[in-house]
């Protein structure tokens, strides 16, 4: 009998235990369709004080965005991306690379980062952007994954796989009929340069919207940057209206340009000699003068004083230097200090700790810029470098704010003409607002160049496909 009093009681252990796992997993599976039906007919364990507290803030919070839905289609194999250049440059090309993606119907993993070019800045697609929030906010347009399957990867890894550089300013047909076929072939395809590798214009329309959906809406910088950058702007905006002025006169971009106007003799030795030793720096013979009166230089720090001035900015406003360290240092920014004494940087306004873990990610540092300059009451850029372009079409999509877009080859020469004394300061001043009187962001077209898409507008710098209103409805 005891035997069997055991036996039994094993039994009813067992089918207890049986009982027991099958309701787990059927609550766990309905879990968030019984959930909450459950919770409604527990007792409540809040004095009403409590509970009153609580439903005051459940009412006052956001609801989530709720994802857009996937799209289904039939993949035709996996694309994968290597960025070259600065933030703003990968910036546009990741936009460029979706919307071709999109298009040709594959799947394309997390773009990488370049982190060989001068900058050598070592930061990934994560430590940049929300990664999670690009992946799944364009989950309706095209499949986003962080890392190819594993079967795959396996394959990369081994070499057997397809790279190659896609030809600039190409048109999306392009990417059809020469680059589909390839991911067909190999399943996996890496575009190793991707910078003004799609056209500005005559793309199908839907084309540029997608273009635009990712550079205003997916690429969000991480939380910690967002955050930085909006403290930032708290700062100035405390102290009243600022203008960002993206000067470019590094180092590197002297060197890059052969631009030296106003450095002295060893300074320009030492930037032929970093020229030279840039071997994908092609141009190395570059005659300076002839290039600055062409326009083709960035403003000096003198120059862009007096156009300041010329322009009737106000000399007490916060000017908010968006740049990295300026050559030749305080003997260069001497004329615009005096001129302008409210000078600001990221470094001055913020605690050395609170930019610790941004130093040596130059990428990082240019994503807190981009976020101050999208937010200033004036942006003025010394050179249509990646950032001015693509700072100058965000700030037109936020609602054309004020955007002072300089001529530079109009300028130097009246500069010229006043230091010379050909022209008085009143003469000057004149002239310069009237050169500039339409060149404040607002609604324009493109300028389009057949055959010459280096030299006409570019597509990021003005997306009118993507502004409301739309510049077409007004024509």
């Amino acid at each position: 009998m005891s035997s069997k009093s055991r036996m039994k009681l094993w039994m009813i252990r067992i089918t207890t235990s049986v009982l027991i796992w099958i309701c787990l997993v059927q609550l766990t599976i309905l879990g968030e369709t019984w959930g909450p039906r459950v919770l409604k007919g527990w007792p409540p364990c809040l004095s009403h004080e409590s509970a009153a507290v609580l439903a005051v803030k459940s009412s006052s919070e956001v609801p989530a965005r709720a994802l857009p839905p996937k799209r289904v289609y039939r993949n035709n194999g996996y694309l994968m991306v290597s960025c070259n250049g600065g933030l703003n440059q990968m910036r546009s090309a990741i936009c460029d690379m979706v919307a071709i993606a999109r298009y040709l119907n594959v799947t394309l993993i997390v773009p990488e980062l370049d982190k060989t070019s001068f900058w050598a800045d070592p930061s990934e697609f994560q430590d940049i952007f929300d990664v999670d929030h690009f992946i799944m906010s364009l989950r309706d347009e095209v499949r986003i994954l962080k890392e190819l399957p594993p079967r795959l990867k396996r394959r990369v890894e081994l070499g057997v796989t397809h790279a190659m550089a896609p030809i600039s300013w190409s048109d999306i047909s392009y990417y059809h009929n020469q680059i589909l076929p390839l991911i067909q072939q190999y399943k996996v395809v890496r575009l190793n340069r991707t910078d003004a590798r799609l056209a500005n214009n005559g793309q199908p329309m839907e084309i540029q919207k997608l273009r635009c959906r990712v550079n205003f809406g997916a690429l969000k910088f991480t939380p910690q940057i967002e955050e930085l950058g909006r403290k930032v702007v708290r700062i100035l905006r405390q102290e009243g209206p600022y203008m960002v002025l993206h000067l470019r006169y590094e180092m590197d971009m002297l060197a890059f340009s052969g631009c030296t106007q106003g450095c002295k003799q060893e300074e320009v030795e030492e930037l032929t000699r970093m020229r030279y030793a840039y071997p994908w720096w092609k141009e190395k013979i570059i005659n300076s003068d002839l290039k600055r009166r062409d326009g083709l230089c960035p403003l000096t720090l003198e120059e862009t004083a007096l156009t300041l001035r010329a322009l009737d900015i106000d000399p007490s406003i916060q000017v908010y230097i968006a740049a990295g360290e300026i050559y030749g240092g305080e003997r260069r920014m001497a004329s615009l200090a005096a001129a302008y004494p409210n000078l600001v940087r990221k470094e001055t306004l913020l605690e050395p700790s609170e930019l610790r873990f941004f130093q040596n990610h130059s990428s990082q540092m240019a994503a807190l810029d981009y976020l101050v300059s999208l937010e200033s009451d004036i942006f003025v850029p010394t050179y249509d470098g990646n950032m001015a372009k693509v700072v100058e079409g965000h700030r037109r999509y936020l609602g054309y704010k004020k955007t002072i877009l300089l001529d530079r080859k109009h300028l130097v020469d009246l500069i010229d003409q006043h230091n010379a004394g050909s022209l008085t300061w009143d003469e000057f001043s004149t002239a310069v607002k009237e050169a500039h009187a339409e060149r404040m962001g607002n609604p324009t077209k493109r300028l389009v160049i057949l055959d010459r898409p280096k030299e006409e507008d570019y597509f990021y710098s003005n997306p009118w496909e993507c502004l409301e209103p739309s510049y077409e409805d007004e024509l």
